[in-house]
C-alpha cells in the first residue's frame, strides 16, 4: 500500500481535465491561500475520488462510500461526471447541506452511525454484499495520490513555498501533499481541532490510535483515527503538528468570510485557525501557504459561527 512522488504526478496526469486548477490568494506580504474550497463539489477530495475511479475496472454495480459528507460529495461528483452508479453512507452528523448535496447529485444515500466510523462499517459490508468499488475517504493509495496532486500545483503557482499550513482528519490530503511536494525543500504542518487530533495522538502513541470524535468540525475531519497510508507517510516526513479549539477554527471562518469573502466550513478554516490564532507563528520572511479545503457549509450561517 504503499504511494509515491511518482503516484502523484501520474495522478495528476489521470485526472487532469476532470478537476479544477484552483487559485491562490495572496492575503498578506508571505501568505498565500489556496482556495480548493472552489474545487468541484466544493473540497479538495473529488481529486482522489477522481483518482480512484479512474484507475480501476469498475463493476457493474458501480462506486460506494462512507463519507463525513465531502467525500461523498466528491465521489458523487465523479460517479456522474463518469456515468457510473454511486452509493454513499454517511453518517448522523453531517450537515443538512451535504446531504441536500448528494442528492442533487443523484447518489443513493444512507444515513446511518454516530460518527464516520460507523458509517464506514455499514459502507463496507454493503460493498461485499454488492460487488461496488469502494472508494475510501482516506486510505487508500489511489486517493492519497490523487489529493497529492494539490502540492505540485500549489508550489507551482505560489513559486515555491517555504511552509504549507493543511488539516488533518484522516490524513489523506496531508500525507498526498506530503509526497507531491517531495524534495522541494516545502515544510508541512498540519492542524487538528483539539477535540479530534488523530494524527497529534499518534505520533505521541508511535501507532495510529483511536480518538473521541467531537466539535464544530466533526462532520468533515471526524475520523476517529489517523489513516495507515497517511501516518506511514507524514511519520517520515519531518511535518509540524498542531493543535486549534474550536473557538480558533470559528473565529477563523468567521475572518475568512468578514475579510476576504472566502466561504469555508469549519474543516476548510481549521488550518487558517493555526496562523491567526498563533498556534503556528512563521518566522520573519517565511513564505506561507495555507490551504483552505472546503466550503460546503450554510451561507447563512458565514456570519455568526
Amino acid at each position: 500500500m504503499s504511494v509515491t512522488h511518482e503516484d502523484v504526478l501520474a495522478a495528476a496526469e489521470r485526472i487532469r481535465g476532470h478537476v479544477l486548477r484552483t487559485p491562490v490568494l495572496e492575503i498578506a506580504p508571505g501568505v498565500a491561500l489556496k482556495l480548493e474550497q472552489l474545487q468541484h463539489s466544493g473540497s479538495f477530495k473529488v481529486r482522489g475520488a477522481f483518482n480512484r475511479i479512474l484507475s480501476a475496472t469498475l463493476p457493474e454495480a458501480g462506486v460506494i462510500a462512507a463519507s463525513g459528507g465531502n467525500h461523498g460529495l466528491a465521489v458523487a461528483y465523479a460517479a456522474r461526471a463518469l456515468g457510473v452508479r454511486a452509493e454513499i453512507f454517511v453518517p448522523e452528523v453531517t450537515s443538512p447541506v451535504k446531504v441536500a448535496g448528494l442528492r442533487a447529485l443523484g447518489a443513493e444515500i444512507t444515513q446511518t452511525g454516530a460518527i464516520y466510523a460507523e458509517a464506514a462499517e455499514a459502507a463496507a459490508k454493503r460493498a461485499a454484499e454488492t460487488g461496488a468499488l469502494e472508494v475510501h475517504a482516506y486510505d487508500q493509495p489511489e486517493v492519497v495520490a490523487g489529493q497529492g496532486t494539490l502540492g505540485p500545483e500549489l508550489l507551482e503557482q505560489t513559486g515555491g513555498a517555504d511552509t504549507v499550513l493543511v488539516a488533518v482528519g484522516g490524513g489523506g490530503l496531508a500525507s498526498g501533499i506530503a509526497l507531491g511536494v517531495t524534495g522541494s525543500g516545502t515544510r508541512l504542518v498540519v492542524v487538528e481541532p483539539e477535540r479530534i487530533p488523530t494524527l497529534h495522538a499518534a505520533l505521541a502513541a508511535g501507532r495510529p490510535v483511536p480518538v473521541e470524535v467531537s466539535g464544530v468540525a466533526a462532520d468533515a475531519l471526524g475520523a476517529s483515527r489517523v489513516g495507515e497510508i497517511a501516518y506511514r507517510i507524514l511519520s517520515g516526513a519531518g511535518v509540524r503538528s498542531v493543535l486549534v479549539s474550536d473557538e480558533a477554527i470559528v473565529a477563523a471562518r468567521r475572518t475568512l468570510w468578514a475579510q476576504h469573502r472566502i466561504a469555508a466550513e469549519h474543516s476548510g478554516a481549521a488550518a487558517f485557525a493555526a496562523l491567526l490564532s498563533g498556534a503556528y507563528v512563521p518566522e520573519q520572511g517565511e513564505r506561507v501557504a495555507v490551504v483552505i479545503c472546503g466550503a460546503n457549509t450554510d451561507p447563512a450561517t458565514l456570519s455568526s459561527g
